[in-house]
């Protein structure tokens, strides 16, 4: 079996059983692997799912509240959605974007670890109120991203952590707020977990797209406003958590472009 790191996220990204998926990141030791940054991979035109949930327009997916248990179990289940593309999104940060220092490829296999660890809370949480994964409808949006920023590392960080996952940032805690509000201490302690752990994510995001930006001469900020007005993506705008996102490696300045009342003591 190729143990290369490289090559092992290109196989987690294709297994379709989320049980085996999370069996196959987290039995890596990845401290121990080698890791070859100018290997070619062959491309992935998608990742491995399960056949359910059934993916449809982000439009058509169910809102309900919180101070039902299905509403609980709707909300939980969309988080859990986003964990198994993060998942994905992060193996295929590994696998397909080769020359970038081996720095990079561990900190994109970190978060894949800790996306399988939010993965796992969730749908253990799932469970308790008698659902599992697949029995929502859900959107296929971040992989969507993914996609369009296929050939370009510098994209792909740009649209990605800094934009879609960084709205994590802003949205988790209302939303954490919504569940202690209904009684549901352990999933708002879970979102609590996940909150913690993307700021983390959010900042290797920030990194290397500042590191893309210099290896290539560009200036930041230019070049994010440039990206996302390429690829279709609507920029950051408020309400935004802003000491998460300082915290994710934003700087006041950009956040106050974005929009954001930043202040000296945020």
């Amino acid at each position: 079996m190729d143990t290369e790191l490289r090559a092992v996220a290109r196989v987690a990204l294709l297994i379709d059983d989320p049980a085996d998926k999370l069996a196959c990141v987290q039995g890596l030791d990845v401290a121990a692997s080698l890791i070859d940054p100018l290997r070619e991979l062959p491309g992935v035109a998608g990742p491995g799912r399960p056949e359910r949930p059934l993916l449809v327009p982000p439009a058509r997916v169910p809102r309900r509240s919180t101070g039902t248990v299905e509403g609980r179990a709707a909300l939980l289940h969309a988080i859990a959605h986003i964990e198994f593309n993060a998942i994905n999104l992060a193996l295929d940060a590994v696998a397909r974007f080769a020359g970038l220092p081996v720095a990079y490829y561990r900190d994109w296999w970190r978060v894949a670890v800790e996306e399988t660890q939010h993965f796992a809370l969730l749908t253990a949480h799932l469970a308790t109120l008698d659902r599992a994964y697949g029995d929502f409808p859900a959107h296929d949006g971040l992989w969507e991203a993914a996609r369009k920023t296929a050939d370009d590392c510098l994209a792909r960080m740009a649209l990605v952590p800094r934009v879609l996952e960084a709205r994590g940032l802003d949205v988790t805690p209302g939303m954490r707020a919504r569940l202690v509000a209904a009684g549901d201490a352990q999933a708002a302690a879970i979102l609590e977990v996940i909150l913690r752990e993307e700021i983390g994510h959010v900042a290797i995001g920030n990194r290397w797209f500042h590191h893309l930006c210099t290896v290539r001469g560009r200036d930041p900020g230019v070049t994010f406003r440039t990206l996302c007005a390429r690829y279709g993506q609507s920029p950051p705008r408020p309400p935004f958590n802003v000491e998460a996102r300082l915290a994710g490696g934003f700087t006041r300045e950009e956040l106050a472009e974005f929009g954001a009342r930043v202040n000296s003591n945020s």
